[in-house]
């Protein structure tokens, strides 16, 4: 009896060892993400989208945050490649100097997910998709507002633009689209553009100088997202006038600090760029290590709000 039992568990294990890794367990995938920091609200409701979806989708998920530093996402890439990662993703600091470090991914045959900003690498093939907002599009949904709202008035309206981080795809691709459409009306002007690197301290510093060179000659505001918006309100404060009314304010992105500001009547409108892209990630994420076809570009569907819907949509908000 004893000497069946051994033979019967003897044949068990050895059916065990010839059965592939599924059909005992589904192992888990790992994977590596590098965001780029928590330089705005934006930003952190995206982190806390990606660490919530990894844990509901029962990923693993290794997290590094560049600090806005191009040096340390490259070390973050590496150091998922020396863990054999399944997937690394990331969302870039700036577009171009990545393309030998996503070679070394290639080369390690670890698919890699391009997530909220894009890359000017030439080859491709080195990511397998991109996913995220259409920074062109928000930058024409900005211009095309404007145009509107100014559609019956008469002479020049001098425009200050807030961009983003210097050669980052947001602040290329805002400034890109919101110039398209309104070099179609020769008296609508940017007077000055100077980064304010995303964050609201850097937005209030240079909206400050800009006030300080041009006082009476600044009719509109451009930010190239909500918290730059956010500090140059404050600037305008300070100096006096009234943001929203003195000044015209468009800003993008969509958080809920804008939609305080709209509904306190200091900022115009603010063109939607969802943070919540977690859930997407995964699946794309598991797509990729079943084999599954994933589309190279996966673009988020999002919105324009004016001032005047902010009130009744603020509630809906979840970032």
């Amino acid at each position: 009896m004893k000497r069946r039992t051994a033979l019967t568990g003897t044949a068990a294990l050895a059916l065990a060892a010839s059965l592939p890794l599924p059909a005992l367990a589904q192992k888990k995938i790992v994977l590596g993400f590098s965001q780029i920091g928590a330089e705005s609200e934006w930003r952190t409701a995206n982190t806390e989208s990606i660490k919530q979806a990894a844990k509901d989708a029962g990923i693993e998920l290794k997290f590094a945050d560049a600090q806005q530093k191009q040096e340390n996402q490259i070390k973050a890439i590496r150091s998922f490649i020396a863990q054999k990662v399944d997937v690394i993703a990331f969302s870039p600091v700036v577009e171009s100097g990545f393309e030998t470090v996503l070679r070394e991914a290639k080369a390690a045959k670890i698919p890699v997910i391009l997530t909220d900003r894009a890359v000017n690498a030439k080859d491709d093939s080195l990511w397998v998709t991109f996913m995220g907002s259409d920074f062109l599009e928000e930058g024409r949904k900005a211009g095309r507002w404007l145009l509107d709202k100014e559609k019956n008035t008469k002479g020049d309206v001098n425009i200050v633009e807030l961009q983003g981080t210097v050669g980052s795809a947001p602040a290329i691709d805002r400034k890109k689209g919101f110039e398209e459409i309104i070099k179609t009306q020769p008296r609508f002007k940017i007077v000055r553009s100077q980064t304010g690197d995303f964050t609201r301290a850097k937005g209030k510093e240079v909206m400050q100088a800009f006030l300080k060179a041009d006082p009476k000659k600044i009719n509109v505001l451009y930010a190239h997202n909500d918290d730059m918006a956010i500090g140059a309100i404050q600037a305008i404060e300070e100096a006096g006038l009234k943001p929203g009314k003195d000044i015209t304010i468009i800003s993008i992105d969509g958080v809920k600090g804008a939609f305080e500001a709209m509904m306190a009547g200091k900022l115009n409108v603010s063109v939607e760029c969802s943070p919540l892209l977690g859930p997407q990630l995964m699946k794309a994420v598991q797509d990729v290590v079943a084999g599954k076809p994933v589309p190279k570009r996966i673009v988020t569907q999002e919105s324009v709000f004016p001032m005047e819907t902010a009130a009744a949509e603020f509630p809906k908000r979840k970032y």
